[in-house]
């Protein structure tokens, strides 16, 4: 293989780009008698026992240490020439100084074990186990995940490169607010021929994902105290942004149709707003049928309501018609189409987008303006040239061929494995399923000893809003199941996770 050489650096060339921050080992302390080059010596080895400063990360050098924290350059050289002599830090002369790739063997295995639920807004979900080793990806079976094997990078990263050498003076700043022209034109044009949703540009926002398109609507349309419609079960973030903005959620039930919309005028007529999942609903991942949607309709012209369509994965459909989205039945106006590249590209993108009726664009357009935070302009103008250039529509045809395959390879080897206890809600649609086993166990249960396992399977029965007798299932990803062999394999650590005979 062909290896480039590249020229040595300076010892403090690309700091900023290369070293660990500074703010990792900072916070000494003049009014302790504890002598200077003892708590930096402290701070550096704490951080890197506790896994802050990774093996092979780069510190900073004794100079720029030293001038941020305002001691003398002698004081960091002391500290330092004690961790290397300890085995913590290597130094490599011009090349600088880096963590010990071989910590001493007192160390192993002292770092903490990450156990904490990751937010991953992304993933369709209340709570996740503990998240992979960084590099490794997503954990098996996890939700929301699209397959990142498959994504074609090469292209990626020509478009992304070319778009980086191509950038002018202008190109570098902040850019507009309600989100790169080009990309907003790409999206209208997409939504129009996939979706039937006839839009233009300026009615298309970009926003950093489904919370913040949420929020967006939220601020802007609503009033403190008004009551929302959410679906029961329901993707969990949503309750958190709407108890953010000092809003009345309130659960209406789904069933085999979708949005139960007789129950939700019953229980709350004069709602504001409906959140609703109307292609794969989450986490059920039922559609809602055309009844229900002209229903749903009927109801926001009377209220004078909205409608806030979250169509996170609507491009996944495997079998039977295609239903069209919600919002290209609306003749009044009143659906706010929402979509994410997290779930059809790839989640570390934080990109999603908000199509808003004409006549609330402009106050959209206003809270924009104030908005806190702007996506990447370069990561916009790479998604746009994905999307003009074709490669979107390919992708996204041979993702459709991918998850359906996919799905199957893990439903046969689940009913091979677990046997009769199992059923298997396949929908039409989907970046997951419901598995509902025939066990004196909770779904809680075998979801915690499925993490224990390994595997990331959720509980169903905590997206209700109550608890329900029989609501019980787990939710499992397939996307991310890259052969038959391996489907068999997690089939078999679920089995004997839940130790079924």
């Amino acid at each position: 293989m062909h290896k480039t050489t590249r020229p040595s650096k300076a010892p403090n060339e690309g700091l900023e780009q290369e070293s660990a921050p500074i703010a990792a080992i900072d916070g000494i302390d003049r009014r302790k008698r504890i002598p200077l080059a003892r708590q930096i010596y402290e701070r550096v080895r704490t951080a890197i026992e506790t896994g802050v400063l990774a093996p092979g990360a780069r510190v900073a050098s004794a100079r720029a240490l030293a001038s941020e924290l305002a001691v003398a350059r002698g004081t960091v050289e002391a500290a330092y020439q004690q961790l290397a002599g300890e085995g913590y830090l290597l130094a490599r002369g011009p090349a600088g100084t880096i963590v010990s790739p071989k910590l001493p063997t007192t160390l192993r295995g002292r770092a903490p074990r990450a156990t904490s639920a990751r937010g991953d807004m992304g993933a369709r979900g209340t709570t996740h186990p503990a998240p992979a080793a960084p590099g490794l990806g997503a954990l098996p079976l996890q939700l929301g995940i699209p397959a990142l094997d498959a994504f074609p990078r090469k292209v990626w990263s020509r478009l992304a490169a070319r778009r980086v050498r191509g950038a002018l003076a202008a190109d570098l700043g902040y850019g507009d607010p309600c989100g790169e022209w080009a990309l907003r034109q790409a999206i209208a044009a997409y939504l129009h021929v996939s979706r039937g949703i006839v839009c233009s540009p300026d009615q298309v926002f970009v926003t950093s994902g489904y919370c913040a398109s949420l929020g967006l609507i939220a601020g802007t349309l609503l009033r403190h105290g008004d009551t929302v419609w959410i679906e029961d079960p329901c993707y969990m973030p949503t309750r958190a942004v709407l108890q953010q903005a000092s809003l009345l959620a309130q659960p209406v039930p789904v069933d085999e149709e979708g949005l139960d919309v007789a129950a939700g005028c019953r229980s709350a007529r004069a709602a504001r707003l409906a959140v609703v999942t109307p292609s794969h609903q989450a986490p059920l991942c039922v559609s809602m049928t055309l009844a229900r949607r002209l229903a749903l309709l009927d109801w926001a012209s009377r209220a004078q309501a909205w409608i806030f369509e979250d169509d996170y994965d609507g491009e996944f459909h495997y079998s039977g018609p295609t239903l069209p989205a919600l919002k290209s039945l609306d003749e009044n106006d009143r659906v706010i189409y929402a979509g994410s590249f997290s779930k059809v590209l790839f989640p570390a993108l934080s990109l999603g987008y908000v199509v808003a009726p004409k006549a609330v664009a402009p106050l959209l357009a206003r809270a924009m303006q104030a908005a806190p935070s702007r996506s990447s302009r370069v990561q916009q103008a790479t998604v746009a040239d994905f999307m003009t250039g074709g490669h979107f529509a390919r992708h996204l045809k041979k993702m459709r061929l991918l998850y359906a395959r996919r799905r199957a390879w893990l439903a046969e080897a689940l009913r091979d494995s677990l046997g009769e206890p199992v059923e298997i809600d396949q929908t039409r649609g989907g970046m997951h399923f419901v598995v509902r086993l025939r066990t004196r166990l909770g779904d809680r249960e075998l979801a915690r000893r499925a993490r224990e396992a390994g595997l990331s399977c959720q509980p169903l029965s905590d997206r209700y809003a109550q608890a329900q007798r029989g609501q019980r299932g787990l939710l499992m990803g397939f996307t991310n199941v890259t052969s038959f062999a391996q489907a068999r394999d997690l089939a078999r650590r679920l089995r004997d996770a839940f130790a079924i005979d």
